[in-house]
């Protein structure tokens, strides 16, 4: 199990990482409104994008999130998980169990993180919706045309256009696949786009949207 630290601080930083782990210390991870038993629509598409288990995967903004956990059942071998939170790596890490081992967990904002190495599937179901400002989407992008080996994939699912406009106490906003890719920008092409209404642990109901883009060059 690799641990990796937080990225380069700062004050905005600094600010969302307080929040956060102030979120995972008033709830429990399976009753946050984004909580997932089984996150069906990620692993359909990370497994279209790349059936090969042996590709690396990193689920940004994952916390505490189960997808890992069925990554790891399918077979997938080299999954990193990527989150501003500790206590949402550390609720993860203790529900895994030993199974945490074989799993890198990275404790950064992706929007300063620098990664030591290429991924081909880049997932995201937690974070760019909530990045209202666009310094930080800028930085966002760059990051993970950083992250992603030439014509390695994104998965990444937003609220969509008609969906919330807050979500944990924060403003949001909300995609579809022209608004999205017009923030990518031509280094990505959209292969895939789909829709969710997501039923919260309260009971409420969200309107997600989900979008599979390829990073530009040979795969």
């Amino acid at each position: 199990m690799r641990i990796v630290g937080p990225g380069a601080p700062g004050e905005a930083m600094s600010e969302r990482q307080h929040h956060w782990t102030g979120v995972y210390a008033e709830k429990s991870p399976d009753s946050v409104s984004w909580y997932q038993p089984t996150p069906a629509q990620s692993l359909a598409l990370i497994e279209r994008a790349v059936p090969d288990r042996e590709v690396r995967i990193v689920d940004v903004g994952g916390g505490a999130s189960t997808l890992v956990d069925h990554l790891l059942d399918d077979g997938y071998k080299h999954v990193s998980v990527l989150d501003i939170a500790d206590s949402g790596l550390a609720a993860a890490q203790a529900r895994l169990g030993e199974r945490a081992q074989a799993v890198e967990w990275i404790h950064a904002d992706v929007t300063h993180w620098t990664p030591t190495h290429p991924f081909h599937v880049w997932h995201d179901r937690a974070v760019f919706h909530f990045l209202t400002e666009a310094e930080d989407r800028t930085a966002y992008v760059a990051t993970m045309g950083a992250a992603l080996a030439p014509g390695g994939q994104a998965v990444i699912a937003t609220f969509a256009l008609h969906g919330p406009e807050k979500c944990s106490g924060l403003p949001v906003v909300g995609y579809d696949a022209e608004k999205l890719g017009a923030e990518l920008g031509p280094g990505f092409r959209l292969l895939e786009e789909l829709e969710e209404t997501h039923r919260t642990p309260g009971g409420g109901t969200q309107a997600f949207a989900y979008f599979r883009f390829q990073r530009s060059g040979a795969a």
